[in-house]
């Protein structure tokens, strides 16, 4: 209701403001840089378009280059901002957007009912994927089913029958961030080496570790629950397990938005961030899979997963960053040299 109220105040006042010789600053249209598939971002741009009149402009990322394109993209265009909005599907690469001066501080009215960790000065979380255990359950038994990140390395699982992406990149290298900050550098470190001594396969992509579980080249996997309820959705004999809930707890990569600092359209960035954030996205992103965590406690399907009813893995944000850079260095001298 909020954003509502706010969007024909706004919707009001524009014309005026051209009118008046306020230049670009108050134009109808609104710039958005997303690493967001364009299927699901698309229609939700659409749906502001309808209930605003303005208009979005995205760039979407490419996939060859993940977040990171849009992200250089970005820093390489502070001086000169062409975007006003970034709207990214995890949290590290917004993290060194506002490191390197790219954002401008702004608080949404949306986010008054996130939880705290998501909310900050700068960008604003909002519901995500988790970091889930993918079976085939035509290879593995439900006595036999893994619940725990460790298990990968069990000689049931290991010697190529199970699988990550490259913990260098994207989201597993969020989560080795994660590992590293709550086990320390050297036990995380010590997590990957046993992985990759055990023989468990490093594939291009969350989503090639979820195909070989689904088509049975493989027993388990490590990938991300929209990837993994994907698969359970075509009808693959696979279940989904969310590791840890006895243990470290399940990592959850959350959606980031936020302003982009000297936006050519601050108001209308604004007004798109606060549509985001608003309920009847994070509904809209539930519904197409586009996420499967909930933070306004949306739970009525089976993949709907309220984070208040996970155990999470107990770190916050600005501590898995700290450790993106050793990660990367020790984890490409682990899988790659």
């Amino acid at each position: 209701m909020r954003f509502f109220l706010k969007a024909i105040i706004l919707s009001l006042a524009i014309p005026v403001l051209l009118l008046s010789g306020c230049g670009n600053k108050y134009e109808k249209v609104v710039v958005v840089y997303t690493s967001v598939d364009q299927e699901y971002a698309e229609p939700i741009f659409k749906k502001f378009e309808a209930s605003t009149g303005i208009k979005v402009l995205p760039v979407f990322d490419v996939e060859a280059a993940k977040t990171t394109g849009l992200v250089n993209r970005l820093i390489a265009e502070k001086n000169r901002p062409q975007a006003d909005v970034f709207w990214n599907s995890e949290f590290m690469q917004t993290m060194l957007l506002k490191e390197k001066g790219v954002l401008a501080d702004y608080q949404s009215p949306e986010a008054k009912d996130l939880p705290a960790e998501y909310r900050d000065e700068y960008w604003t979380a909002f519901g995500g994927r988790a970091r889930v255990l993918l079976v085939n359950t035509n290879l593995v038994p439900p006595e036999h089913y893994p619940q725990s990140i460790f298990d990968l390395a069990k000689s049931e699982y290991a010697s190529e029958k199970a699988a990550i992406s490259y913990p260098m990149f994207g989201t597993t290298a969020t989560h080795a961030a994660a590992l590293y900050a709550v086990l320390g550098p050297e036990q995380g470190r010590k997590y990957f080496a046993d992985l990759k001594q055990h023989n468990v396969q490093t594939v291009d992509g969350n989503s090639v570790v979820r195909d070989l579980v689904a088509q049975g080249h493989l027993k388990m996997g490590l990938t991300d629950s929209d990837d993994a309820y994907g698969a359970v959705n075509r009808g693959a004999p696979v279940k989904v397990i969310m590791p840890d809930q006895d243990g470290l707890g399940t990592l959850v990569v959350p959606n980031t938005v936020a302003l982009v600092a000297g936006a050519p359209h601050v108001e209308t960035g604004k007004l798109l961030i606060d549509y985001l954030l608003s309920k009847e996205v994070e509904e809209e992103l539930l519904r197409t899979g586009c996420i499967q965590i909930s933070t306004r406690g949306i739970t009525d399907s089976g993949s709907y997963i309220d984070h208040r009813q996970i155990k999470k893995l107990q770190t916050d944000f600005a501590a898995i960053y700290s450790q993106l850079s050793l990660v990367k260095q020790e984890l490409t001298e682990i899988f790659i040299k």
